[in-house]
């Protein structure tokens, strides 16, 4: 349990933190929020929340599967098309390129909790994990030392440089097929730009939201069933949220896991898809917790956070 005076100063180094964000490269990420208001001009459809779902679904997945367990922690292996894929398909989300992505959160997991981690709330408060060091001029560039092994892929580099390009397409391709339903499909009461505010707005936004709540609910909030050095936990609401991201502390004891929920009973949809594709013979290589870590788990129960 924290202190007052703990609390206190969490609170001022978040406020100084927060006036080194740049207001200005801010404003996409406000522009898909902001998005989401055109909902109460361009009303709804069951396309819409087709789109929606289906926008949000498939950018959980590059970010959980691509840039998180791939790029960032090389639990599995793929081809070089399939590298690429995932690549985008995580660009998508409009969280910056994959490079920048995995040199970020390798350094979390090198100073996790620590007065070096980029978007600790134990150290920085919520508001700068949650959101505040994304704007920050500080963190807009890669550190080559942290993703030596990707900048050997130029087309990795390239999709980094245009990471604009993958979040574009997908507003395009909506309204294609928004215009087309109105066309040809009118008693379904969609539009393009109905598609686009459901799916590239609305979706998007979601799915930033959810992704910051594992940089900053799942160190506050939580149960422990591992006693890692950092204060990681597990949610399971946020597990479902984002296809088993929220199993965090699970995760912190044992980073190069392909799995994020270490028992049947902790969902992972992001394991179970990567283990069609691993069935199809598309990645292989997946890696699993070893056994020593289920030891630990019977010889401490998990802990109320």
């Amino acid at each position: 349990m924290q202190t007052k005076a703990e609390s206190r100063r969490k609170e001022v180094v978040s406020s100084s933190l927060l006036r080194r964000v740049n207001l200005w490269s801010g404003i996409p990420l406000a522009g898909f929020h902001l998005g989401c208001l055109l909902v109460i001009w361009v009303g709804v459809s069951w396309p819409a929340v087709i789109a929606c779902a289906a926008v949000y679904w498939t950018q959980i997945f590059g970010v959980s599967a691509g840039y998180h367990r791939y790029f960032a922690h090389r639990s599995f292996r793929t081809s070089r098309w399939l590298q690429f894929l995932l690549a985008v398909l995580g660009a998508t989300s409009a969280q910056m390129g994959p490079l920048w992505w995995s040199s970020h959160h390798r350094r979390h997991h090198q100073f996790a909790d620590t007065e070096d981690d980029i978007h600790s709330p134990i150290r920085t408060g919520f508001l700068w994990s949650h959101l505040g060091w994304i704007l920050s001029d500080e963190y807009k560039d890669i550190d080559p030392k942290y993703v030596k092994d990707w900048l050997r892929f130029p087309e990795l580099v390239w999709l980094d440089r245009l990471r604009y390009l993958p979040p574009l397409g997908v507003g395009v391709i909506l309204f294609v097929v928004g215009s087309w339903i109105a066309a040809y499909r009118p008693q379904w009461g969609a539009s393009g730009w109905q598609l686009v505010v459901w799916g590239s707005f609305v979706g998007t936004t979601l799915c930033y939201q959810v992704t910051f709540c594992i940089n900053s609910v799942t160190h506050l909030i939580g149960r422990r069933r591992f006693e890692t050095h950092d204060n990681s936990r597990n949610v399971w609401f946020l597990a479902l949220l984002t296809n088993g991201e929220g199993w965090h502390n699970n995760h912190h004891r044992y980073p190069s896991s392909e799995r994020q929920g270490f028992f049947w009973w902790e969902l992972d949809v992001t394991h179970y898809l990567l283990q069609v594709l691993k069935a199809v013979g598309l990645v292989w290589g997946i890696k699993e917790p070893p056994p020593v870590i289920y030891e630990e788990t019977r010889a401490r129960p998990s802990a109320a956070s």
